[in-house]
């Protein structure tokens, strides 16, 4: 039976030009380059200047994805943007992102998962293109978590970095099997309960500031590891696959803890998993489409190859995505 998958058809990345090294955080909190890899894996992460929002971010990775799929942004017809650090309060950095990218009238609008946000806004693409209401979308991760940072705690500061990635999504017929190209299936979580777990103390309507993040590690640790490895099940159930078929994972970035943890829990082979903790961080929704753009560019993932997508944040909120490239 014939069906419309949502394809990935291009992809691109962006990150902003300072790069900030472990020993550099060590001059202005209490930790160093040797306790900042142990615990996270984490080297160094990127971060934005004073005069650098993110929609300047995403609007660059969104042209290097069109770039890679042959299209221009006339062809746009959906932007969204999965993101925590917008621009300001609205309009929607996706708004924005559609002036600068200089794209026609169009369907734009933002998603907010935190770190499950690029998952989550793929979903809702994948709904749009695979009922034929877009022939031509761009997903965009883009944030700038460093401006969310207490800079005085150590639990938190050294693991966040700035950074976008985007997918170009495009309808592409399928015969409704796991071979066809395309996204194939996801599962999407929520526990409202555990919003005290990982969060930002302040917002418009609470403290009238933005806040800083806040969070409790070990409890983050323990849910994630459990709850994304079920999501995968989940998302490979759905999709009509088994975990062992699948030629790629593509976890959000966290710290690197998090990504083994749910790789010994589910028996992943190590060599399948794409990490790029070490260098940029956890930059929370735009993770995914760094790490994909990073494997793709490098030569690791193909055309073809059966990739796992999958993410967990504040919400608490965690997903996952199976899909062929």
């Amino acid at each position: 039976m014939s069906v419309i998958r949502s394809a990935v058809t291009g992809v691109g990345s962006f990150l902003p030009e300072q790069i900030v090294t472990n020993d550099d955080l060590s001059r202005i909190v209490d930790t160093s380059d040797e306790w900042i890899i142990e615990r996270t894996g984490i080297r160094q992460r990127h971060r934005a200047r004073d005069d650098q929002p993110t929609s300047e971010l995403a609007t660059e990775a969104a042209r290097r994805a069109l770039a890679d799929a042959g299209r221009v942004p006339a062809d746009v017809d959906m932007i969204i943007v999965a993101t925590t650090t917008p621009d300001m309060t609205f309009p929607a950095t996706a708004s924005i992102v559609q002036r600068k990218l200089g794209a026609p009238t169009c369907i734009a609008f933002d998603v907010q998962a935190v770190c499950s946000g690029f998952v989550y806004a793929l979903s809702v693409a994948d709904g749009f293109v695979a009922r034929g209401l877009s022939k031509c979308a761009v997903v965009i991760g883009a944030e700038e978590m460093t401006r969310l940072m207490d800079w005085t705690d150590r639990s938190t500061c050294v693991l966040f970095g700035d950074g976008a990635g985007a997918f170009v999504v495009e309808p592409r017929e399928g015969q409704g099997t796991s071979a066809d190209q395309g996204v194939l299936g996801f599962a999407l979580r929520s526990d409202g309960t555990k919003t005290d777990l990982l969060y930002v103390d302040g917002g418009p309507s609470s403290t009238g500031t933005v806040g800083h993040l806040r969070m409790a590690g070990n409890q983050v640790f323990r849910h994630a590891v459990v709850n994304i490895a079920e999501a995968i099940t989940a998302a490979c159930a759905a999709s009509g696959i088994t975990v062992p078929e699948v030629d790629w994972f593509v976890p959000h970035q966290a710290n690197q803890r998090i990504i083994k943890g749910v790789g010994d829990r589910l028996g992943l082979d190590e060599n399948k998993v794409i990490s790029t903790v070490a260098m940029h961080a956890n930059t929370s929704a735009a993770s995914i489409p760094l790490a994909m753009d990073t494997a793709i560019r490098d030569g690791r993932i193909q055309r073809g190859d059966l990739i796992l997508l999958e993410a967990m944040g504040g919400g608490l909120t965690w997903g996952a995505c199976a899909l062929r490239l």
